[in-house]
C-alpha cells in the first residue's frame, strides 16, 4: 500500500475513532484550558461587514462559535474537521446556541471549497495533523480571497512543552508499545520547526509570513488530570487497549505531574507559535513548491 494513502487512512480512522471520542469526552476541559488561544485568535480576526471566516480543524466547535459571535449576523463562519464525532458535537452546540455558524465534516487537504470565498482562515491547534500540509495550505489559499488573512496557533517542540510529554516519560517503562513521536509526522509537534512551516506556507502561495513564539499560561482542574492524560495523547490511546493492571500502574504515574499541581489547579506554560500570513494576489506566481 502507498505510504501516503496509509497515513491518510490512519489519520481519518484515528479522528473518527478513539482520538475523536476522547476529544469529545474531554471537550469542556479542553475548551477551558485552551480558552486563551481562542480569545487571541478571535481578537486577531477583527471585524468587518460580511466577514467570511473558515476555522480549520475546528474540533467540537468552540473557536468557530466564538468567531460567529464576533462577526455577527452579517458575517459567515464555517468550521471544518475530518472527525465526524467532533463535528456532530459542534453542530449540536451551534443549534443550542442558535448560532449562525455552520460545520462540515471534510478533509481540508482535498475538500472543494468555493474558490476565493474566505476573508479570514484561522485554526486553534488544528493544522498539525495533515499528511500533506503543502496540499492543505495550497487548497486553503485557493479558498482565500486575495488579501485574506491566515492566523493559526501550533505547538513548538516537545522539549519546550515538558508538561505535554510527562505522562509518556513516566509510562514508557510500562508501555513497551508506546509509539515514539516522529519529527514532521502528523501530530501535536509536527510544526515545531519554524523553517519548515515557513517553507510550507511560502510554497503554497502565502505571503507576509510571520512566525513568532508565544508562551501562554494554561490551567485545568486537578480533579481532571488523570482523565486528561489517560484519554488523550499517545498514552491515552494505548490505555484504551491495555489490561487493567497496567492501566492502574500507568495512572499511578500522575505523581510525575507534581511540579504542575497547585492545590485545585494544574498549571503549565504552553510554548507555541503564533503564525500569520496573507494570501498573495492571484496574479502573482508563488515560488515553485519545495519538498518539505
Amino acid at each position: 500500500m502507498d505510504s501516503t494513502k496509509q497515513t491518510e487512512g490512519t489519520q481519518k480512522a484515528l479522528w473518527n475513532g478513539s482520538a475523536g471520542r476522547a476529544w469529545v469526552a474531554a471537550q469542556e476541559v479542553l475548551d477551558q484550558t485552551f480558552k486563551p488561544f481562542e480569545d487571541l485568535l478571535v481578537d486577531m480576526m477583527g471585524t468587518g461587514a460580511e466577514l467570511r471566516v473558515l476555522d480549520v480543524g475546528c474540533g467540537t466547535g468552540s473557536t468557530t462559535l466564538a468567531a460567529a459571535r464576533r462577526v455577527g449576523v452579517e458575517g459567515d463562519c464555517i468550521g471544518v474537521d475530518i472527525s465526524a464525532p467532533m463535528i456532530a458535537v459542534a453542530q449540536a452546540r451551534g443549534e443550542r446556541e442558535d448560532s449562525t455558524a455552520t460545520f462540515i465534516c471534510a478533509d481540508v487537504q482535498t475538500h472543494a471549497f468555493k474558490p476565493a470565498s474566505f476573508d479570514r482562515i484561522t485554526s486553534r491547534f488544528g493544522v498539525m495533523f495533515f499528511d500533506n500540509p503543502l496540499s492543505a495550505f495550497a487548497n486553503l489559499r485557493r479558498a482565500a480571497r486575495d488579501g485574506a488573512e491566515l492566523h493559526f496557533v501550533a505547538w513548538r517542540s516537545a522539549v519546550e512543552n515538558p508538561f505535554m510529554t510527562t505522562a509518556e516519560r513516566a509510562a514508557a517503562p510500562l508501555l513497551p508499545n508506546l509509539p515514539a513521536r516522529r519529527p514532521d509526522a502528523p501530530g501535536q509537534f509536527s510544526f515545531a520547526n519554524q523553517h519548515r512551516v515557513w517553507s510550507i506556507l511560502e510554497a503554497s502561495g502565502w505571503a507576509e509570513i510571520d512566525i513568532r513564539p508565544i508562551n501562554i499560561d494554561c490551567t485545568l482542574p486537578e480533579r481532571e488530570l488523570v482523565s486528561y492524560f489517560s484519554r488523550l495523547g499517545p498514552v491515552g490511546m494505548i490505555l484504551q487497549e491495555t489490561d487493567e493492571r497496567t492501566r492502574v500502574q500507568v495512572i499511578a504515574s500522575v505523581r510525575s505531574f507534581d511540579p504542575y499541581v497547585h492545590g485545585a489547579d494544574v498549571r503549565y506554560t504552553a510554548a507555541c507559535w503564533m503564525i500569520s500570513a496573507r494570501a498573495l494576489s492571484i496574479s502573482a506566481s508563488p515560488k515553485e513548491a519545495v519538498k518539505v
